[in-house]
């Protein structure tokens, strides 16, 4: 894949709590990895000869955003203008579900306008990924 014309984002609810924000990214980095498995290079060995596994080849900014602008980038994602672009989103009712079986059956008993979106993550053609989120600020 071509990273230089590529990007990937994250946007996390600003008003969440560290420990919320941390599990948050770590969820989604780990769903793009599982869908986008040709970002992470190789593995490396450090002088010492221990071995490190590879890491995703390029920065991937964590901006910030509120559950509202989360709804509307998801929702903008489904657009035919949008569809080529990855994207994952991650939700109150996720992060409250115990096991992934629970997680499967609660999210067929609600309404997407019921959910509230913790983050999402976004890869793609860079101009794209861009349209939808060049103006966010940073998560600092």
């Amino acid at each position: 894949m071509d990273w230089q014309n590529e990007k990937c984002v994250m946007i996390i609810d600003e008003k969440l709590p560290a420990g919320m924000i941390a599990n948050t990214a770590a969820i989604l980095g780990i769903t793009l990895g599982k869908e986008l498995p040709g970002m992470v290079g190789a593995d490396v060995t450090d002088q010492s000869g221990s071995r490190h596994l590879g890491i995703i080849e390029f920065p991937v900014p964590i901006l910030k955003g509120s559950p509202e602008i989360i709804r509307q980038i998801k929702r903008q994602l489904d657009q035919p203008d949008f569809e080529e672009l990855t994207g994952v989103d991650f939700s109150d009712l996720a992060q409250g579900c115990k096991t992934y079986g629970e997680f499967v059956e609660e999210m067929g008993r609600v309404p997407e306008s019921d959910l509230r979106y913790l983050g999402i993550a976004i890869c793609g053609a860079k101009k794209k990924v861009n349209r939808l989120t060049g103006s966010m600020p940073l998560l600092r």
